[in-house]
């Protein structure tokens, strides 16, 4: 299973690269590959300042060695079966990615596919898939979110019918911004400890999944890239990547996971983070206005399948 994800991984983001290259032709992306001293390494590409996209990100990482005990700590939080206070070997393999568009119209994409493996020190090995496809726009086009959300829930209905509604409702769950009472965007997919109904329909699940982000996103940078905006549309967005900046420096379990981890490259783990954001004091959208209309499903997630 580790050489299969580390093939799909690296296919992936050739495939990914690609497509954001095609839209944005001008600029190109940076290939900056590392080595972890513990084990492993990756291979990072950014694109930063284009017309289309302002910062693109997209990351594979395959690492192996032990994991410290904040790391072991986080993982027993969540009910996985490791010895405490104690080192233990693991392997992880995965892609990440963050797309933040120029345009104002056009909403960020963020995605995220992994496996993970743990020597419990007993002779077993615990497995598990993680991962999941989510969308932030700066201004709410009710057209993408069900383009999106419909994209998902085919790739999800390949496996299980019942899959889409459960990792949507946890992605609603898990991107909650708590100390601002709303979501970080409208959504779209979440899970993490997967490991049914066995080994190989959970590897097929996940890349079902990533496959889907391309079909799920393109069609939407495509009709919007060209799109007008002002100055005051900027201004919003640039709140609301000061929103982003919040969610994942307090409560990504990714970001916390990477920087516990001995020899973790910090440039990887925080390129998901925009180039340019804003933090306006108790800044308050005009009732009834775009902005508000944005605010308003943050705060109260619709179900954009049955609508």
């Amino acid at each position: 299973m580790q050489t299969k994800m580390e093939t799909t991984i690296l296919r992936l983001q050739g495939e990914i690269c690609r497509a954001l290259e095609k839209l944005d032709p001008d600029t190109k992306f940076k290939v900056d590959k590392w080595k972890r001293e513990e084990g492993g390494g990756g291979v990072t590409c950014i694109m930063q300042d284009g017309s289309v996209f302002e910062k693109a990100g997209v990351n594979i990482s395959v690492v192996h060695g032990t994991l410290p005990p904040g790391a072991v700590q986080q993982m027993r939080s969540r009910g996985k079966d490791l010895k405490e206070g104690t080192k233990l070997p693991f392997f992880a393999a995965g892609i990440s990615s963050v797309i933040h568009p120029t345009n104002p119209n056009v909403p960020t994409i963020h995605f995220n596919y992994r496996y993970f493996e743990v020597d419990n020190g007993n002779g077993q090995i615990q497995w598990w898939f993680g991962g999941g496809t989510d969308l932030t726009p700066t201004y709410l086009d009710e057209q993408d979110c069900i383009h999106f959300h419909k994209t998902l829930k085919a790739a999800c209905d390949q496996h299980d019918s019942g899959y889409y509604q459960k990792f949507k409702s946890w992605c609603d769950e898990y991107f909650f911004i708590k100390h601002r009472g709303e979501r970080r965007g409208v959504g779209g997919i979440f899970f993490d400890d997967v490991d049914e109904p066995s080994q190989e329909e959970a590897f097929s699940f996940i890349k079902s999944c990533a496959e889907a982000v391309l079909p799920s996103y393109i069609p939407i940078v495509k009709k919007h890239m060209n799109d007008g905006y002002s100055y005051a549309d900027r201004q919003w967005q640039l709140l609301r990547r000061g929103r982003y900046v919040e969610f994942n420096l307090v409560y990504d379990r990714g970001t916390k996971f990477g920087l516990l981890t001995p020899g973790a490259r910090i440039e990887s783990i925080l390129m998901s983070l925009p180039l340019h954001a804003k933090w306006e004091y108790s800044h308050t959208p005009e009732s009834g206005s775009k902005a508000d209309r944005l605010l308003q499903v943050l705060k109260n997630p619709r179900d954009w399948i049955t609508e």
